[in-house]
């Protein structure tokens, strides 16, 4: 539903009453970045987060404004966005206006407004600061959507300059995946999202600054992760069975730099492969093979990532940058697939991957 007026009607008093004196400049590859806040604790945390993406006195391409408040209650009509498939929660509610979109976040009350270059997070931001992180990296997926690339749903990881794109359906392990093989040596690119376009050299790859999220089971099993849990919760954890650790919904933010040393996190590469995981916990051997995905379109939805509602719409009533399937597929051309199916077995896994990467170097 689009209505009249202007989203900064809604957000220009709020605004006004929390002048963000505070500045933090941020380089996300060619992209320059400036988020300004009124809260100390969230400059603080995101200072943190972005520790290896600092900025420089460029002019911004991106401005991102958080403002410290309590939940704004805008008297608008909301639409609720639909549920996501595999999800459990209706999370968000938005209305459009003719120059941009208000998001509402349901649980945490968050609100954020964006459309011809202004960008607000506004509300309890400091409590909530990975909404905030996933607004700020949403303006800059947009940004890299709009120069030509298609969105996917997946992790990724390179090395030497090749990178791998590794994908799977919610709860697949691409997370785990990519850190087991960033173990072995190679950089990191992305969590959960990539984005991929064709350019003059062929596939480039581009990733987020999102730290990856693991489970339990993803920490008790990697040595490169023991210090993200404390010494009780691995006590805990470690009394639980395997099968119940890797369903537990308790995350853990595993920074790049603290656990693999720093200079690892890598936000673009050149494109070697496509891996997608169809596995299942099962006490059956993992497999490999390279398949075709004109032949195996059944494959598709496992990377296909709708670009959502913090993509800004291209006017009343249209969607933005939807791709289909036939515009994935354009895009990959030849560029190698490899399959993962049967049992679950992240060290054959990684394994594999790194020998994929490296074929034909």
């Amino acid at each position: 539903m689009t209505i009249s007026g202007s989203f900064t009607d809604q957000a220009a008093p709020l605004l006004a009453a929390n002048p963000a004196t505070l500045s933090l400049s941020l380089r996300f590859g060619q992209a320059a970045i400036l988020v300004r806040t009124n809260s100390q604790a969230l400059y603080d945390k995101l200072a943190r987060y972005y520790a290896d993406f600092p900025g420089d006195d460029s002019a911004p391409d991106i401005e991102v404004t958080a403002i410290e408040c309590p939940p704004p209650v805008f008297d608008l009509p909301y639409a609720t966005k639909e549920r996501e498939p595999g999800k459990t929660k209706i999370k968000e509610e938005y209305v459009d206006y003719p120059d941009g979109r208000v998001v509402r976040k349901l649980l945490t009350g968050l609100v954020f407004c964006f459309g011809g270059g202004r960008n607000y997070a506004i509300g309890p931001c400091a409590d909530n600061d990975n909404q905030v992180v996933n607004f700020i990296n949403n303006r800059f997926i947009e940004r890299v959507i709009r120069q030509g690339a298609l969105l996917f749903h997946a992790a990724g990881v390179a090395e030497a300059g090749r990178g791998l794109v590794m994908s799977g359906f919610s709860g697949a392990g691409k997370s785990t995946l990519a850190l087991r093989i960033m173990a072995r040596g190679t950089d990191f690119v992305s969590n959960d999202r990539i984005m991929v376009r064709r350019d003059a050299g062929g596939l480039t790859m581009f990733g987020i600054p999102k730290m990856p999220r693991v489970n339990p089971g993803t920490v008790l099993f990697d040595d490169h992760l023991g210090g993200v849990m404390s010494e009780e919760e691995r006590r805990r954890f470690s009394a639980l069975p395997a099968a119940e650790l890797w369903d537990l919904e308790h995350k853990y933010d595993a920074m790049i730099d603290d656990c693999y040393g720093p200079g690892r996190f890598r936000l673009h590469s050149a494109m070697a492969g496509l891996v997608i995981l169809t596995w299942k916990r099962t006490a059956d051997p993992m497999r490999t093979a390279r398949v075709d995905l004109r032949q195996r379109r059944d494959l598709l939805p496992a990377f296909m990532k709708d670009v959502g509602l913090f993509f800004e719409s291209d006017g009343p009533g249209q969607a933005g940058a939807a791709a289909t399937p036939d515009d994935y597929l354009a895009l990959l051309g030849d560029c190698p697939v490899l399959e993962i199916s049967g049992g679950v077995d992240f060290e054959a896994a990684a394994d594999a991957c790194l020998a994929f990467l490296r074929q034909g170097k």
